[in-house]
């Protein structure tokens, strides 16, 4: 049985390793990592489907703001190539997005697949006066609102705003990867 849950730390280097295998090494040169690099995911949003302990699929979300106002970032979503296209992809997405309404998020942000992500609801509509800190293809930089509104006011380059890795955890989290 698959079961969608929490990340925990020793989950790290197995994810790492199914991010390197799904997305390539170089994953960390796209502009949604510059978001990314140094933040701590937002609380509770940092997903991990597993059975028997084998990390089989991960997802999570991160604080972002444009304007000043605030929405999360979604990515990387990546599941184990032998099970892409089996609904496991689809599941951690509604877990995510269920997971962040819940806890009060007014939106979500990505870059990926029109097609895909549009079956969730995201689309390039309310992107149009965003940018991200670096390349983007436009069709690909989508949003949804989980609160209608919430992106009303959101213009120009995203930026971080979510906790900082603590120096501590990150000496942790590289050491793990290693």
């Amino acid at each position: 049985m698959i079961t969608i849950r929490d990340e925990i730390a020793v989950d790290i280097p197995a994810r790492e390793a199914l991010l390197d295998r799904c997305l390539g090494e170089r994953r960390t040169a796209k502009s949604s990592e510059r978001l990314r690099e140094g933040r701590l995911p937002a609380e509770g949003l940092a997903l991990t489907a597993e059975r028997d302990g084998e990390v089989l699929a991960t997802v999570r979300l991160w604080h972002v703001e444009a304007n000043g106002v605030p929405a999360l970032l979604l990515g990387p979503l990546a599941v184990k190539p032998e099970l892409q296209g089996e609904g496991l992809g689809k599941a951690m997405m509604r877990e995510a997005l269920w997971r962040a309404a819940c806890r009060g998020h007014g939106a979500v942000i990505l870059v990926g697949d029109a097609p895909y992500y549009g079956r969730f609801g995201f689309g390039p509509a309310l992107t149009r006066e965003l940018a991200m800190p670096g390349p983007v293809e436009r069709e690909r930089f989508l949003a949804i609102e989980l609160r209608h509104g919430a992106l009303d006011g959101a213009r120009g380059v995203l930026v971080a705003s979510g906790a900082a890795i603590p120096e501590a955890f990150e000496t942790d989290e590289v050491a793990q990867a290693a």
